[in-house]
């Protein structure tokens, strides 16, 4: 049995897919095949899904595509707890209404990230978790320092832990020494793989889940990488994590969105277009994932 399991209790863990979104020629969403994708996934073993990250566009989406991303996962997964939307905004309150959307919509959880328009300190940010958490659902913090500025780092987060603000953290840092730090700091606080080309690290770390990208094109492997990482079957999870890696590398670039995407239409997935400002790869990279792509799929990837 995986070491740590995804249950009603603690719907935060295991793998958490960060969906992209599929746009119809228009720009517009494609819900229904953004529900199809949803169900894909969790029939191919990932334990739900996070709706409304970058992966997601969110940025680009306006407040009713917002919302109603959140109702079709919700729908599509089959069961609420399934589903973790994030719910980053420019203010504390704007967070706290995207918070009651995804509890009223039934959601297991959600994905907040410090406020993303201002360089916050710790007392600010303490006071905008309070402000989300008082909704009543649990909430996962998203630790991204490189695009937010501000970085929540092992002794903020036992802070936030410790005022009942937060299940868990998305940690995107890519520094593995965090998982050991905030452990011993925060006892309890689960810590959850932020970025996919750090997944093998942070499993033997003690991590509980994985906020993941690359699922999105191969479910069914990058399923079977998590669990044997977060079991220690290494003689089956590190083959695979080095054959992936490649693959895995572009969730922490730039263009993870078009890149994830492009991989997903080798895959003959929805992967299809980004809004702007996201521009298509260009063709050199392009052609690096399709070539990339296409190696795994040959090799039985699915």
């Amino acid at each position: 049995m995986p070491k740590h399991t995804h249950t009603s209790t603690h719907p935060w863990r295991g793998v958490m897919v960060a969906t992209t979104l599929p746009l119809r020629d228009d720009l517009s969403v494609d819900f229904d095949a953004y529900a199809e994708h949803v169900r894909q996934l969790v029939e191919a073993g990932c334990d739900g899904v996070v709706p409304n990250g970058s992966l997601g566009e969110y940025q680009t989406l306006t407040d009713d595509e917002r919302e109603r991303v959140v109702r079709v996962a919700v729908e599509a997964a089959g069961d609420g707890s399934r589903v973790m939307p994030g719910v980053a905004a420019y203010g504390s309150a704007e967070s706290r209404r995207w918070t009651e959307q995804a509890a009223e919509a039934g959601a297991g959880s959600v994905l907040l990230l410090p406020p993303n328009a201002y360089r916050c300190d710790e007392e600010a940010v303490s006071a905008h978790y309070a402000t989300v958490a008082e909704v009543g659902i649990p909430v996962v913090a998203y630790n991204n320092p490189y695009d937010t500025k501000v970085d929540l780092d092992p002794g903020l987060l036992a802070r936030l832990h410790q005022a009942g603000s937060i299940v868990a953290v998305k940690e995107f840092s890519g520094d593995v020494r965090r998982a050991y730090e905030t452990a011993e700091r925060a006892p309890g606080l689960d810590v959850l793989v932020g970025a996919d080309d750090v997944l093998l690290e942070f499993a033997l770390a003690g991590a509980a889940g994985w906020i993941a990208g690359c699922p999105n094109i191969l479910p069914s492997s990058c399923a079977e990488l998590y669990q044997a990482a977060v079991t220690g079957d290494m003689a089956t999870a590190l083959p695979l994590y080095r054959r992936l890696h490649p693959l895995l590398r572009w969730d922490s670039k730039t263009e993870f969105v078009q890149a994830i995407k492009a991989s997903m239409d080798v895959a003959g997935r929805h992967g299809g277009l980004t809004r702007p400002p996201r521009f298509p790869l260009p063709e050199a990279d392009r052609a690096a994932v399709r070539a990339t792509t296409e190696k795994l799929l040959a090799e039985g990837m699915a």
